[in-house]
């Protein structure tokens, strides 16, 4: 310890040599040059400097003379405020000019940060804190250090509000002892950055993600420079920019605003993209405030990493919802804030929509985001409007709107590309979609880049599996695969295994079945884009009804129609959703509308008569309460975004306000004669065994019979028949539809069952 006291007070050669032109190891020796006339001074006046055990002890002597000496006795020699600023260039000069640092709060930056770049520090700065167990700089040590007076204006550089405090760039920690002797310490991630690591303080990771900067359409990659993205991730939007002026879909010769905070999205071309994001860049560039990015369709989130990328910023992209679970909320938002000013980033943040109106604590942890990253771009997006409460500042606010399906379809290319490059091929050599399955794909479901991304991944590594090029089998396998599990909590979930040729339907249903899925295909276009269903709150879903009596093909029709759009299907149980106390079922329906709308999937009410039902008069508070849960039904159908299938086996039960809101209505009757011969057919399969006398088109002729008791029928006879050990035959079939006409409570006529009534009684059936 004496050994060491003596040499580093020594004003010998300087040992840190360096580098010539860098500021940090500049400014580093100039701490060192400091610290040792500190030291030299100490030892002046201190009685016993080489004792070992100095610092944990005071004897008289030492407390007169700290009694007799000046206040600013061991004030440094050097004043820092007249040393110029580090040269813009580096790393500090850059960390200086992003976070407003002059040059006293740039050497204190260095005092305390010079522990963690030199050992050496450490002992000494004990040594001046009189206390060897105290080895990082205090306030009082750090000022003195910089030529401060420990009670002059500069102690309150290391203010909360102060820049190098309220940016996370230094910590003041043991907050219960006096100012001067609390300690100073820099966050590992300031240290790193400022010696040429990028990496992602590991406080953010699993919730924030540094994006890549965005492709854009002829597969290049956007610079950091001034001029914005043209539009990968970006397509068809609306919104309202700064100035005040719509940001697309305005005729710029009549000024016609088609596009503004409402839902009367109206006609856009594909130019109108990279004009949107030019207009979101120009608004985060200006500063002063939060972006506000209100989605109607679109992926804000891109547009969000598309305009910082235009502006020459990272984007790093915060998971909301985990933000909110953190255990420490304000630790991880100073840590964001203090990345984001590091790497010259911006924040998106969202959706919004996770900040619940009944959960206030949410609403503060976003105020107090918005206030700390002031000076940093922020920029968030969601489905709601803007609160006030959640920022002192109010957003500049923009509409999103869907991309064009040329654009998403473009997306989906390069991001199979992208993801079979990563498999160790070139994208070039492997097969993928063509054009048009893609532009189906893109348009019959919403992702957003993210999603488009894995959704990607998921496909090309399952094609790998399967030894196979990448398929539209594939793709919408993986599509189906980002599904949230939410939904499947309050509705059961069907993967489609079905497809038009197992529908036996006259040509009429089947013309309106394509109907339905050429609307889910095209709604983009012809409802947003071309603006042919304006104001209102109207939402751009496809409202079917299938209407028509037990077992005549509704559900699988719905499923047939998932499957063509490569979408899952959801079928609500209406068990789960009416409720005995009044407001209940609303909640539950809004829960499953909201789910619904996250997720690329066809909404299936069965038996929809249930919650769908007339309006009567109001003779109780029983109808009173009916008729309010129709007319919320009214108005949530008609603002809803998805695919929604209602079935019924009554259309007339269904209230004829709810007609008028339906898309496309089909009638499923009852089979004919050769469509029930057809139906016999497809539900026997190929596999079964079949008797040479099996005569289906005796059984189409004789028994009239729906679909769903074929299909039933077909089974019961394939169990007989599995139990007898021969092929099927029409015993089997005859005993299986007399069971289906008891469970129907249909009238028996033996002569419908001859001449195999006697097996049938006598259990031929059974044994052959």
């Amino acid at each position: 310890m004496t050994v060491r006291l003596k040499e580093l007070s020594d004003p010998g050669p300087s040992r840190t040599a360096p580098v010539p032109d860098d500021a940090l190891w500049a400014g580093l020796a100039r701490v060192e040059q400091r610290v040792r006339r500190a030291v030299a001074d100490r030892r002046a006046v201190d009685p016993q400097p080489d004792d070992p055990y100095r610092g944990q002890y005071l004897t008289p002597e030492a407390a007169e003379d700290l009694l007799a000496s000046p206040p600013d006795a061991l004030a440094a020699a050097v004043d820092a405020a007249h040393l110029p600023p580090p040269p813009a260039a580096t790393r500090l000069g850059r960390l200086a000019a992003g976070h407003a640092l002059d040059a006293l709060d740039t050497e204190l930056l260095l005092v305390a940060m010079a522990p963690d770049l030199d050992a050496r520090f450490e002992p000494l700065y004990g040594y001046l804190n009189d206390d060897l167990t105290r080895r990082r700089p205090t306030v009082g040590l750090a000022l003195q250090l910089c030529g401060l007076h420990p009670a002059g204006p500069g102690r309150f550089r290391l203010a909360p509000a102060a820049p190098l405090v309220a940016r996370g760039l230094v910590e003041i920690t043991e907050a219960e002892r006096p100012l001067l002797t609390r300690v100073l310490r820099v966050p590992d991630r300031v240290t790193a950055h400022l010696l040429g690591d990028d990496a992602l303080d590991a406080r953010l990771l699993g919730l924030v993600r540094q994006e890549p900067a965005a492709a854009t359409e002829d597969g290049g990659a956007t610079g950091t420079g001034a001029e914005p993205v043209t539009g990968a991730f970006t397509g068809a939007f609306t919104g309202q920019g700064a100035d005040g002026h719509a940001t697309d879909g305005t005729d710029s010769a009549t000024g016609t605003d088609t596009g503004t905070d409402t839902d009367a999205d109206a006609a856009v071309d594909a130019a109108a993209g990279p004009e949107l994001t030019r207009r979101v860049a120009d608004a985060v560039a200006t500063g002063g405030g939060p972006v506000y990015l209100r989605e109607k369709g679109g992926d804000a989130a891109s547009v969000a990493v598309d305009a910082l990328t235009a502006t020459g910023r990272r984007a790093l992209v915060v998971d909301l919802a985990g933000l909110l679970a953190a255990p420490d909320p304000a630790r991880v938002r100073r840590a964001l804030t203090t990345e984001a000013g590091l790497g010259a980033s911006g924040i998106v943040l969202g959706p919004v929509d996770l900040l619940e109106p009944g959960r206030p604590e949410r609403a503060r942890l976003l105020h107090e985001l918005c206030a700390a990253a002031a000076g940093v771009p922020l920029v968030l997006h969601g489905r709601t409007g803007w609160d006030p409460l959640w920022s002192r500042e109010s957003p500049v606010p923009f509409v999103v709107g869907p991309a064009p399906v040329r654009v998403r379809a473009a997306q989906w290319q390069r991001a199979l590309a992208e993801a079979a490059g990563v498999l160790g091929a070139p994208g070039a050599a492997v097969r993928t979609p063509d054009a048009h399955t893609l532009s189906e794909v893109a348009a019959s479901c919403r992702l957003g880049a993210a999603q488009v991304r894995r959704a990607a991944d998921v496909a090309v590594r399952t094609a790998a599996v399967d030894g196979r090029p990448v398929s539209a089998h594939h793709v919408r396998a993986a599509v189906r695969a980002q599904n949230g599990a939410a939904l499947e909590l309050l509705a059961r979930r069907i993967e489609p295994a079905v497809g038009w040729d197992d529908l036996v339907l006259p040509d009429t249903a089947l013309r309106q079945l394509r109907e339905l899925s050429l609307r889910a295909r095209h709604r983009e276009q012809v409802l947003g884009q071309w603006g042919m269903r304006p104001g209102g709150g109207r939402g751009r879903g496809v409202i079917a009804l299938f209407a028509g009596e037990s077992g005549t093909g509704k559900t699988m029709s719905a499923e047939v129609v998932a499957a063509d759009l490569g979408l899952d299907l959801y079928v609500v149980d209406l068990s789960t959703v009416v409720d005995k106390y009044v407001g209940e079922t609303e909640k539950n329906l809004e829960r499953i509308f909201a789910e619904a709308s996250e997720v690329n999937a066809v909404l299936l009410f069965d038996e929809a008569d249930a919650i769908f039902g007339r309006r009567s008069q109001v003779k109780d508070a029983h109808d009173r309460h009916a008729n309010i849960e129709s007319a919320y039904l009214l108005q949530r159908m008609e603002s809803f975004d998805g695919i929604a299938v209602l079935t019924t086996n009554l259309r007339s039960n269904l209230d004829e306000a709810f007609t008028r809101r339906l898309d496309v209505i089909a009638e499923f009757p009852l089979p004919g004669e050769q469509q029930r011969l057809a139906l016999w057919n497809t539900c026997l399969g190929t596999r079964l065994p079949r008797d040479a006398a099996l005569d289906l088109e005796l059984c189409a002729r004789r028994f009239e019979l729906s679909g769903g008791s074929i299909r039933a029928c077909a089974v019961t006879a394939a169990y007989l028949a599995a139990e007898s050990g021969r092929p099927l035959g029409m015993a089997q079939i005859a005993s299986a539809v007399l069971q289906e006409y008891r469970k129907l409570g249909r009238l028996v006529v033996e002569g419908e069952f001859e001449p195999w009534l006697p097996d049938v009684r006598g259990g031929a059936g059974r044994d052959g």
